[in-house]
């Protein structure tokens, strides 16, 4: 009895030790292959599977705008000397273009590259302090550096090249010409705007996606010589392409999300309407949008976490999402409804398709 008492305590802490190190051991190193697994993983409920991380935001913790600064470094993106040859095809082919008066012509304007992302935790309430570095660059720098699986003379290809599948983050910035903002919609009367961008577009033609996507612009966005505000870019793209003012409803930071397959990252919102209801949307819509081009369509759906899971994994609809748009719905589900209500329903709907 007294060993008992003397030795029980610090022959568990032992036990306890053990199984520790040998469960993260395990986890560390158990991957088909015998590659570690890596913590980064890109979205997916159930069969729904995207090439979008998470960097940042569960949907519960929401970003403050003042907890996000933008710096914008001096001198443009470089492209390495066996990329410059393919800015030029593009340019000479944009001049071909507008002289033929074949298809319309792309206008190569001023961008941002993502020279880093820095993200730390303030001291006491441990919210997101995040750091966000660009670099200017334009359109066409963008087009050649999404040819990231064409092959160079020597045989290989810039995503064999300058990415590593375990470090994610790790990129030069002349392979991350694209920061952009989407935001979710939710209507007074709780339905979720969902757009399908229109088949002319160059970068997701024909795809279903964010109630509103808009890219960074040097040209609109940086006034003076002041770096971008991401809460003002995301109040232009509501503007321009659904014609709401910014009294009209209230926005939300969510999160920042890396498209891994074609280096695009995203400052992720939600937009809930204060007086708008799904009827006055579109009846507001049908009077005219600035941006109407770069939709074809629009659905509402219910924003409740059974439905929009359900429309998110419909059969005719699963593979023809925007990257990283399965990954915002979810979050602003999250945000609204709590983390257990929306993960139910996702287990509960991943049920009925087996």
């Amino acid at each position: 009895m007294v060993f008992a008492i003397l030795f029980q305590q610090p022959l568990q802490d032992a036990w306890f030790k053990i199984r520790r190190r040998s469960a993260t051991v395990r986890s560390l190193t158990y991957r088909p292959g015998g590659s570690p697994l890596s913590t980064w993983t890109t979205f997916s409920i159930g069969p729904l599977h995207k090439s979008a991380l998470v960097v940042e935001g569960d949907g519960e913790q929401t970003i403050a705008p003042e907890s996000v600064r933008v710096q914008v470094l001096e001198g443009e993106v470089a492209l390495p000397d066996d990329m410059v040859p393919w800015r030029a095809e593009i340019k000479t082919a944009e001049q071909q273009a507008q002289t033929s008066g074949t298809r319309m012509r792309i206008w190569n304007g001023p961008r941002y590259a993502v020279e880093g992302l820095e993200i730390s935790r303030t001291t006491l309430e441990e919210h997101a302090d995040v750091r966000l570095q660009l670099r200017p660059t334009d359109y066409f720098t963008f087009l050649a550096a999404q040819q990231l699986d064409r092959r160079q003379p020597d045989g290989t290809t810039l995503r064999e090249r300058y990415l590593d599948p375990d470090r994610p983050l790790d990129a030069p910035a002349f392979l991350q010409c694209s920061f952009g903002v989407n935001i979710a919609v939710v209507t007074a009367d709780h339905l979720l705007v969902v757009s399908r961008r229109a088949d002319h577009v160059r970068s997701g033609p024909g795809l279903w996606g964010s109630s509103v996507n808009e890219g960074l612009s040097r040209h609109i966005d940086s006034a003076g010589r002041n770096a971008p505000d991401l809460h003002d870019v995301a109040r232009r793209g509501i503007r321009e392409e659904l014609s709401l003012e910014p009294h009209e409803y209230t926005l939300t930071m969510l999160a920042f999300v890396l498209d891994v397959e074609r280096r695009q990252w995203s400052a992720h919102f939600t937009a809930h309407l204060a007086g708008l209801t799904g009827q006055a949307l579109r009846s507001r819509i049908a009077r005219g949008v600035a941006d109407r081009w770069e939709h074809q369509s629009i659905e509402y759906v219910p924003f409740r976490p059974a439905d929009v899971v359900r429309h998110l994994l419909r059969p005719d609809r699963i593979h023809r999402w925007a990257p990283v748009t399965p990954a915002l719905f979810h979050l602003a589900l999250v945000h609204t409804h709590g983390r257990s209500a929306v993960e139910r329903a996702e287990t509960q709907a991943i049920r009925r398709l087996r």
